[in-house]
């Protein structure tokens, strides 16, 4: 069949149109299966820092960690954990703002604003955070693992 101009003026394909427009969107805008367990591992991630969750951070970090801080040192796996659990300090809020996922074969490139708040357990300062991270998720056996992480202050 052959559509002409005559057969896109009028109400209603104009508003077929607008519909398959919308509909194509939404459809672009859903997440693949790999990049959902990305966001599910994300959101668990988050979930273990604000718990200071070590048991969580070891099945959610590779053996390869390189985690990096806003101040530019650097923690392998075991230091992380060590420095996150440590109970120096404690989560009064902590959300991923904006995150971006992309999958590129068994690596998932994270993107997020991170927006914290902690408080000094010696003192009871409180302290914000206000920070970009990009986050490098592998996929290793069936799950994917943090393999490394950058944040840069805002």
């Amino acid at each position: 069949m052959n559509i002409s101009r005559r057969h896109l003026t009028g109400p209603l394909p104009v508003l077929g149109l607008i519909a398959v427009g919308l509909l194509g969107a939404r459809a672009a805008q859903a997440l693949t299966a790999d990049e959902e367990a990305v966001a599910k591992r994300l959101e668990a991630f988050r979930a273990a820092q604000f718990a200071a969750d070590a048991k969580a951070f070891d099945g959610l970090c590779a053996a390869e960690l390189s985690y990096s801080h806003s101040d530019a040192h650097i923690e392998d796996k075991a230091t992380f954990i060590k420095n996150a659990t440590a109970g120096k300090s404690k989560f009064l809020s902590l959300e991923y703002k904006d995150p971006t996922i992309r999958v590129v074969g068994d690596v998932a490139i994270v993107r997020f604003h991170w927006v914290g708040e902690s408080e000094a357990l010696s003192d009871g300062k409180k302290s914000s955070t206000n920070l970009a991270i990009l986050m490098n998720w592998q996929k290793q056996g069936t799950d994917w693992k943090l393999l490394s992480r950058s944040a840069t202050k805002l």
